[in-house]
């Protein structure tokens, strides 16, 4: 028998790799090393038994058998591999959980980087929309200020020089005409509060002309103003040509004129600062929020955008009359006491 091996062999075994062994030795035959053939086969595996080698006849060296010996004649050929098996088992295990924890660790990484850019992200847009929110703010708050001190201003002087323009002559002062006045002015006010809640309903809502430029003022704003503040232009319109005639027209009616002029002027500065002032927050109204009945006026204007009752109230002022008239009361008040109009948040 021939046996050609790149290892050793022992009695317990053969162990080594790539050992081809013929079987089925023939005595007395002459020796045909060339039979004897070198190959790996990774489809088969054999165990070779000890009591199956003669150990005396293994060539341990690579080259065949002497010629004295037993002629070996190869008529099958097997392929024997002895394979450190556990230790491979153990290799790729421990090869495969390290890969493992690498890509475990990779991906935690990148799931971190990934989670810290869009926190960067997050707050970078918060810190702009707050920048726009506050820049908004600054210019609507100097347009309102800059209106109503220019407009109260105005109001004084007017009443001051219609007064004493026609009094010139030597006149005694017109206390009916200066009554008149006073009392359209507070007149022109109540007036303006009912005219509001009309047009708000029938023209502003429900007329679709009105409609196309009021809706601005129930979606998100974008900017400082929107299309709905024509209206306050359109109502200042009216006040300025009864300011106006009345100033110039020293009767009784011009008296009554220029009230009620003043009354309409009134009622604009009023609702600039309570309407989008305390409840829209477009500009920070100080201790304004902090007047009950002013912040009981603002809440019920928030039950006007939600529509829950219709779109009920359609004023302002009045609006807490309006919510107590269809049974609202008690849900106003729950809503005054959980909303806080702190003047700390305008």
């Amino acid at each position: 028998m021939v046996f050609s091996s790149h290892t050793s062999a022992s009695y317990g075994g053969i162990v080594g790799r790539g050992v081809t062994v013929g079987h089925r030795c023939n005595s007395g035959a002459q020796p045909r090393a060339s039979h004897v053939t070198y190959r790996r086969r990774q489809s088969q595996r054999c165990i070779v038994s000890p009591s199956s080698i003669d150990l005396q006849r293994v060539s341990v060296t690579g080259m065949p058998c002497a010629p004295e010996a037993e002629e070996c004649s190869v008529s099958d050929r097997f392929s024997v591999e002895l394979r450190g098996q556990d230790s491979i088992a153990e290799a790729l295990s421990a090869g495969s959980s390290g890969i493992l924890d690498a890509a475990s660790g990779a991906a935690q990484d990148v799931t971190a980087a990934v989670q810290a850019v869009a926190q960067d992200a997050l707050t970078a847009r918060r810190f702009e929309r707050q920048q726009s929110r506050a820049r908004e703010q600054t210019t609507y708050k100097m347009a309102a200020i800059l209106a109503s001190t220019g407009i109260t201003a105005m109001a004084i002087t007017a009443v001051h020089l219609r007064f004493t323009w026609h009094m010139r002559d030597g006149a005694e002062f017109p206390i009916l005409e200066a009554a008149a006045t006073l009392l359209l002015t507070f007149g022109g006010v109540v007036g303006m509060e009912m005219w509001a809640r009309w047009a708000h309903k029938a023209l502003w809502h429900e007329n679709e002309a009105g409609w196309s430029l009021h809706k601005s003022h129930h979606v998100p704003r974008v900017g400082p103003f929107e299309a709905n503040d024509i209206y306050a232009i359109a109502n200042a319109v009216p006040a300025m040509g009864l300011c106006l005639y009345g100033f110039l027209t020293p009767t009784l009616m011009g008296g009554v004129c220029f009230g009620a002029g003043l009354g309409i002027t009134l009622f604009g500065i009023m609702y600039m600062f309570i309407h989008d002032g305390l409840v829209h927050r477009r500009f920070p109204v100080g201790p304004l929020a902090d007047v009950p009945y002013l912040k009981r006026c603002a809440v019920a204007h928030q039950l006007h955008h939600s529509e829950k009752y219709g779109g009920i109230p359609w004023g302002m002022f009045l609006g807490p009359q309006e919510l107590e008239a269809v049974g609202a009361k008690e849900e106003l008040d729950r809503m005054c006491e959980e909303l806080t109009f702190s003047s700390k948040k305008n």
